[in-house]
């Protein structure tokens, strides 16, 4: 289903976003608009990246399948099977970021599409300026996009947190409770690493969007990322996500970990 022409990309410019390394990551493209995926094509090209391109739900699907890209950009109104749909499926199988388009103006349904576990949402018409910078903070974040990423050299006994009943492994990206895996995407790891990193200290949402996705707030809703973000944290990390103890919300501020005294301690290696 189209959501608009070609008025849904904006200010093409001559500036491109470079990747962050030499890496050629290669980028899924998924938009109904034969004039949309023309200009992600050849400005992603014109970036360094390697573009794949699908029409609808189901192709979709069957490119991510068969080219393992290293990030999607997913229109939300497609034919078949809407991008929420591909969203969920991927989700159930994979980490890769995902980046909604939508035209779709709701804070509700910007949310519907975060809650799924997209990493960002642009709404329509956007700058391809602005994707590109999102893409690449997203994929800098991750190693390049590589989706077994080899763990950050790290002096032995350094990275790893002991809180409460949790193990916190940020050389190998990895959480555990009693000896059980937790599965975090890689914004949700990075969101928690963040907010560990100085126990006890509120971090701004602000500060967060920033050093995450790389931009500051602009309207209110580019926060909401944040909280979703935050929500879905909880959700996988808290015995009680309606009375946390590990995340606090500072309100009007922001977030901070843990409670007052409660002090992550170094894990022995």
């Amino acid at each position: 289903m189209s959501e608009g022409g070609p008025s849904q990309v904006q200010d093409i410019d001559g500036s491109v976003e470079q990747p962050p390394s030499s890496y050629k990551a290669t980028i899924l493209a998924v938009d109904d608009e034969p004039a949309v995926l023309r200009i992600l094509t050849t400005r992603l090209k014109l970036a360094g990246y390697k573009v794949i391109c699908a029409e609808d739900g189901e192709e979709a699907l069957e490119a991510f399948h068969r080219e393992q890209p290293d990030l999607v950009v997913l229109d939300v109104m497609l034919p078949k099977l809407d991008g929420f749909a591909v969203c969920r499926r991927l989700r159930a199988e994979s980490c890769v970021p995902i980046i909604f388009l939508s035209a779709l103006q709701a804070i509700s349904e910007r949310v519907a599409g975060l809650d799924l576990g997209a990493d960002d949402y642009l709404p329509k018409p956007f700058s391809p300026k602005e994707l590109e910078a999102r893409i690449a903070t997203i994929l800098r974040r991750i190693g390049q996009g590589t989706a077994a990423a080899e763990p950050r050299e790290l002096p032995v006994g350094q990275g790893v947190l002991r809180v409460g009943d949790l193990v916190v492994d940020t050389n190998r990206r990895q959480v555990n409770r009693a000896g059980e895996r937790i599965s975090l995407t890689y914004t949700e790891f990075s969101l928690l690493e963040l907010l560990f990193r100085e126990p006890g200290r509120v971090v701004p949402r602000a500060e967060i969007l920033e050093q995450l996705w790389g931009y500051p707030p602009r309207r209110a809703a580019d926060l909401r990322v944040v909280d979703v973000y935050v929500a879905r944290l909880r959700g996988k990390l808290e015995p009680d996500p309606r009375n946390p103890e590990l995340i606090l919300t500072v309100r009007g501020i922001g977030y901070a970990s843990q409670r007052m005294g409660d002090t992550p301690a170094a894990v022995a290696s």
